[in-house]
């Protein structure tokens, strides 16, 4: 049998924009295109690891407007279990507004609607303790805490991306249950005080992304690292959660790291190569991939 993910965090509605440039104050862009898509850290992830042939379940929240339903049409279409996801009557879903220049780098505005409404008391520790590992991304600090404390009691091995906005939030009881850390260059120097990125970590995992450079992981018994592939970069949003659904799908079918590390790097590599953060391949694309780079 496959194993179980349970995600939680973020679920969105994405508006994404490609312009001819990112705009600066005072400056202006050209729109090139528009497409629209679901989004959000935790539902992409679960997303991609559904296309990698992992049973993925996933925690968060939507309102009951089209953009809470076609975000939920779209994650059904990819097998992702809803049973977690809270539809909160007369509220609305996020949108974010993804800018993508023409080398792929992105900025994002948007409104949190409710994707933020899942709190402590809503979570099934039932559905937290059946999993087989738990990955969580950016949402209300108490309620990420108390679904890594329930899976830490019940011996279920967690991860954590904190996303951008971390430097605003108070995670220290979420990083210091996790085995797995997913984080940017600029995240791992937040992190250091907290959770020993800066050095070799003792106890945990710690996997730092730099976009087209490749990735590292640092580990209790040394650090890995792999420099990424050469690909035409289109669109980066979600290339990040694609890495993070990657590692952890090698890691449960018991891959070294290293060939954890390589596997969730083309995961990242296929999704930048593709417009969308809903782009990430299936695991026979992984697979074709990986092979045609075989000497």
């Amino acid at each position: 049998m496959s194993p179980t993910v349970l995600t939680a965090g973020h679920v969105n509605w994405d508006v994404t924009l490609r312009v001819d440039r990112l705009p600066v104050a005072d400056g202006e862009a050209t729109i090139r295109s528009q497409r629209q898509s679901g989004g959000g850290s935790a539902a992409n992830v679960a997303a991609a690891l559904a296309g990698l042939e992992v049973d993925a379940e996933l925690i968060g929240s939507v309102g009951d407007d089209d953009n809470g339903l076609l975000a939920r049409r779209g994650l059904e279409e990819t097998g992702v279990s809803l049973s977690g996801v809270r539809v909160v009557d007369g509220a609305e879903t996020a949108v974010k507004y993804l800018l993508v220049d023409d080398d792929g780098a992105v900025s994002i505005l948007g409104n949190d609607g409710v994707n933020e409404a899942v709190r402590p008391a809503d979570i099934d520790a039932d559905r937290v303790r059946a999993a087989d590992h738990v990955h969580l991304t950016s949402q209300r600090p108490e309620t990420a805490a108390r679904i890594a404390s329930i899976a830490a009691a019940a011996d279920v091995t967690v991860s954590f991306d904190p996303g951008r906005r971390f430097g605003d939030r108070a995670y220290d009881e979420t990083v210091a249950a996790a085995d797995v850390l997913f984080v940017t260059e600029h995240e791992a120097a937040a992190l250091a005080d907290a959770a020993g990125v800066g050095s070799e970590p003792t106890d945990r995992i710690v996997a730092i992304t730099s976009g087209g450079d490749g990735a590292e992981i640092r580990t209790p018994d040394g650090s890995y690292a792999h420099p990424g592939f050469d690909v035409d970069s289109v669109d980066t949003a979600g290339a990040g959660d694609s890495f993070a659904a990657g590692f952890l799908a090698s890691r449960l079918e018991g891959a070294p790291i290293e060939d954890a590390l390589e596997y969730a790097n083309a995961c990242g590599a296929l999704t930048a190569s593709r417009e969308g953060a809903r782009s990430a391949p299936t695991a026979t694309e992984v697979e074709r991939f990986l092979d045609g780079r075989v000497d």
